[in-house]
């Protein structure tokens, strides 16, 4: 019985506080504020935003409306250290470049020959086949 007692004596008390303090640790990024801001949209499709954050945070972007885009964003990361990201997106996909983002290795022969081979046999039953993408991808390839 003194247990149970003193539980809901615990509770009160508990309930009674109220709420702790947690203003001291409230992630500090929860504080920042936008600095700057820009987002426009011309009567083309062509447009163009970029923004800044007071805790370091900056992005910016310029393409035509669902057919490609280029930008970049950086950030300072828990480590100290500013991260800066630059991408294209565009038929070709999304290709993001930063300095600390991995790198695929380098594509097989193997796969080279393969494609190659594909691309001087062309099936003729896929209608949706593309001899473009096909040399689009094998040029994407090389790159690496």
């Amino acid at each position: 019985m003194s247990r149970l007692v003193i539980a809901i004596v615990g509770l009160v008390v508990a309930v009674a506080a109220g709420p702790l303090d947690h203003h001291h640790q409230q992630n500090p990024e929860a504080q920042a504020t936008i600095l700057k801001y820009e987002n426009v949209l011309q009567d083309d499709g062509h447009y163009h935003w970029n923004y800044e954050t007071s805790n370091g945070i900056a992005a910016h972007e310029e393409g035509l409306g669902g057919h490609s885009a280029n930008g970049a964003f950086s950030y300072t990361g828990p480590d100290g250290v500013l991260y800066r990201v630059t991408y294209v997106a565009d038929e070709g996909g999304f290709r993001p470049q930063g300095d600390h983002l991995p790198t695929p290795p380098p594509t097989p022969e193997h796969v080279f020959q393969t494609l190659e081979q594909i691309r001087a046999n062309p099936p003729k039953d896929q209608k949706d086949f593309s001899l473009e993408a096909l040399d689009a991808t094998i040029a994407r390839l090389r790159q690496h």
